[in-house]
């Protein structure tokens, strides 16, 4: 094919499944040969949250859920063995819970250098595998030099809210295509596919987008 396929996919930093579809989502892509062009959306799933979020992991989703810590414990023990079966280590006792919204400007910021994709996996490993922060200016400033963004023009771009109305965009798009959890994906504009599904699941959703794109040019 002579022009890859965009796919626009809705997901959190602070979402699991969506490193977990991630992962899916490759391995489907690679199964049906069809090149994409990939622009991540923004979806905040605790948008009211505090920059910083008192408390370990385990005690932030007790509350979140009303369950006990140890079932909180079991229920990241049961989505770390998902994670490990695309490959994925997650560390739920070093991981920092944070709010996402300066993050999610970070990757519109990298989106305007031609850099999002590689800001995107190096956020979700920070979060999920490292334990860093993901929620602060100067965390986010230092993981964007990891993958050789200017330091100095990130923190501005943060400091001055540069890609607020764009990530703002993305939350009211989602919205009106009625998207109520993430991941979610939109391929060709046309298909939908919702959740970190299988990835024969994706192949065949890209391969019938591109057939019809070959078949109606």
């Amino acid at each position: 094919m002579s022009e890859a396929m965009t796919v626009e996919v809705w997901s959190d930093i602070a979402c699991p499944f969506c490193y977990i579809g991630k992962r899916k989502f490759e391995a489907g892509v690679a199964d049906s040969g069809v090149a994409v062009a990939v622009e991540y959306r923004s979806f905040i799933l605790t948008p009211d949250a505090p920059a910083d979020l008192p408390g370990g992991n385990f005690a932030r989703l007790a509350e979140k859920f009303g369950v006990s810590e140890a079932e909180a414990r079991a229920m990241e023990q049961r989505i770390a063995e998902t994670a490990r079966g695309v490959g994925l280590e997650f560390d739920y006792a070093r991981m920092q819970p944070a709010n996402t919204l300066l993050a999610h400007q970070l990757l519109h910021y990298a989106h305007a250098l031609g850099r999002q994709a590689e800001m995107k996996e190096r956020l979700l490993r920070a979060h999920f595998t490292e334990g860093r922060h993901v929620g602060r200016i100067g965390d986010l400033a230092e993981l964007a030099t990891e993958i050789g963004l200017d330091r100095a023009d990130v923190v501005r771009s943060l400091k001055a809210g540069e890609h607020l109305d764009a990530m703002q965009a993305d939350i009211a798009q989602a919205q009106s295509h009625g998207i109520r959890g993430v991941p979610f994906y939109v391929i060709d504009g046309k298909y939908a596919v919702s959740g970190a599904q299988d990835p024969a699941v994706f192949a065949q959703a890209l391969t019938q987008a591109h057939d019809e794109r070959t078949t109606n040019p």
